[in-house]
């Protein structure tokens, strides 16, 4: 079973908003659907610490084989990676799909993001901050890619 890899960092800031506007429902204690930012997908996702393995049927899992947002955003409402609420809120409502396809580099949607938290009080480097360390944490997991949730699809 292959690992999956470190996502790109703004995954985690795409998980705490999804946390935020509570898109991730739970179908049992490893299966969860997550709802993607406009509404138009779900995403079919399961995690099982105890065997280190995980999947998800978002784009970043299936096709570049890294910890997609969905997964990180379960992890976050099952207490195994950090998640700050004052975060979330900020980034609660946000665009992520139509902010993608729109600039279509994740540099420059980061920049976006880190504008619109700022409107809502939490400054770039405190995004910074919370992303760096829920990363460090990620890290630590080291997860089996597992194709059981795509059997659900």
């Amino acid at each position: 079973m292959p690992y999956l890899r470190m996502p790109p960092k703004i995954k985690v800031l795409e998980a705490a908003g999804a946390v935020a506007d509570g898109r991730i429902t739970f179908t049992d204690e490893r299966n969860a659907v997550v709802v993607s930012s406009d509404g138009s997908r779900r995403y079919s996702v399961y995690v099982d610490l105890t065997r280190k393995e995980a999947c998800s049927t978002d784009n970043g899992t299936v096709y570049r084989g890294y910890v997609g947002y969905p997964i990180i955003a379960v992890l976050m409402i099952k207490g195994a990676l950090p998640y700050d609420s004052r975060i979330g809120d900020a980034l609660r409502g946000i665009p992520w799909k139509a902010l993608n396809e729109k600039y279509k580099k994740y540099a420059v949607v980061e920049d976006e993001v880190k504008k619109i938290a700022a409107e809502r009080g939490i400054l770039p480097e405190e995004l910074e901050k919370f992303k760096n360390n829920v990363y460090k944490e990620l890290k630590r997991f080291k997860l089996k890619l597992t194709d059981i949730c795509l059997s659900k699809e």
